[in-house]
C-alpha cells in the first residue's frame, strides 16, 4: 500500500526538480542575451550632451565724451565684434 503512493510522489518530485533546473537555465540564457543586447545598444547609441549657454564677461564698454570704446578681456571675441555679431540690450530693461 505504501508503494502505491511512493511511485507517483517520486515521479512528481523528479518532474519538479527537472522543471526548476530547466527554468534556472532558461533564466540565465535570457539574462545573458539581454545583457549582450544592452552592450550592443550602448555601443551604437548616441548620447546627446546638452549645451547650456551662459553669459561670460569678455570685455568692458566705456563712453568718453561722444566716443564708445570697448576693452576686451578675451582675445577670441575680437573676430565676432569685427564681423558685427553682437547684441545690444539695456540692463535696466531686464
Amino acid at each position: 500500500m505504501s508503494l502505491d503512493l511512493l511511485i507517483p510522489f517520486g515521479i512528481l518530485l523528479i518532474m519538479v526538480i527537472y522543471l526548476i533546473y530547466s527554468r534556472n537555465i532558461f533564466e540565465k540564457d535570457i539574462t545573458a542575451l539581454y545583457e549582450k543586447k544592452f552592450d550592443e545598444w550602448k555601443k551604437h547609441s548616441t548620447i546627446e550632451v546638452q549645451k547650456t549657454s551662459h553669459k561670460e564677461l569678455v570685455g568692458l564698454v566705456y563712453k568718453t565724451d561722444y566716443k564708445v570704446s570697448i576693452e576686451l578681456l578675451d582675445k577670441n571675441v575680437h573676430s565676432a565684434l569685427s564681423r558685427g555679431k553682437f547684441e545690444v540690450s539695456n540692463i535696466k530693461d531686464n
